[in-house]
């Protein structure tokens, strides 16, 4: 489901002690946003907060205000610290009840593993009027509830429930990319980005310098929902490159 005209938008909340304190390295904010990309949505916004429900609170409200879709990550699991499910409930003002399917499939997934227990249960809990989203990888769903998606921690379980939710959502037109590598310092060549990105509405020019073998370089990733733009802003750069003597690497450097 596809709207070009509108640039759809989704914020994304990381939560857990873990990562604030670099125990643990994110790895869900790059996969997501390059998700969303296909999809044709851009991750707009992320924020990352502790194991405390009023901070989760106020950052799920910010963030479902001020994007088309949020997503958080973390604290969806059986012990007493995940308490993602309680805090997003807070915030919309709802109950946390038992849904009575994901019971059913957590059932069936512990039953040749000990059994369902209190903990177990817990990932059962959704805020009222929620709907699952399916987890290939273990009996644990994921939470739906509107526009706003409750994932997993664990990066290989939340790629199966962003799987699962491949062409679920509205977006727009997904977003292509080009990138240009060459051996230049981004400074000396500042106005002719800024001046292609001026001429070519819709199109977005990164800048990421480097240092390698002893010299300084660059590549820029040229960005835009129009692949006929995309081409027209790419050959501008390239050509400008060019006039100004430098040799430049289709594909980055």
């Amino acid at each position: 489901m596809t709207s070009p005209e509108k640039i759809w938008t989704a914020g994304l909340v990381v939560i857990g002690d873990e990562i604030l304190s670099g125990r643990t390295h994110d790895k869900n904010i790059a996969q997501i946003a390059t998700w969303l990309q296909v999809q044709g949505i851009r991750l707009a916004e992320v924020r990352v907060v502790p194991d405390v429900e009023a901070r989760i609170v106020a950052a799920v409200n910010d963030l479902r205000s001020a994007y088309d879709y949020l997503f958080t990550t973390g604290g969806i699991g059986p012990t007493h610290d995940d308490i993602t499910v309680d805090a997003v409930a807070a915030a919309l003002g709802v109950p946390v009840v038992i849904h009575p399917e994901a019971r059913a499939l957590l059932e069936r997934y512990y039953e040749t593993r000990g059994g369902l227990n209190e903990g177990r249960l817990r990932m059962a809990r959704v805020p009222e009027g929620s709907d699952l989203i399916p987890n290939r990888m273990s009996g644990a769903p994921g939470i739906r509830r509107g526009n706003l998606f409750l994932m997993a921690g664990v990066p290989h379980i939340t790629a199966g429930m962003l799987d699962a939710l491949t062409g679920q959502l509205e977006g727009g037109a997904p977003l292509l990319s080009e990138t240009i590598g060459c051996w230049v310092a981004e400074s000396e060549i500042a106005d002719l980005l800024r001046e292609c990105e001026a001429a070519h509405e819709g199109c977005q020019i990164g800048s990421y310098p480097f240092f390698r073998e002893g010299r300084v370089g660059a590549n820029f990733v040229v960005r835009s929902t129009s692949a006929e733009a995309l081409q027209s802003c790419c050959d501008a750069l390239t050509d400008g490159l060019a006039t100004h003597g430098y040799d430049f690497t289709p594909g980055g450097i």
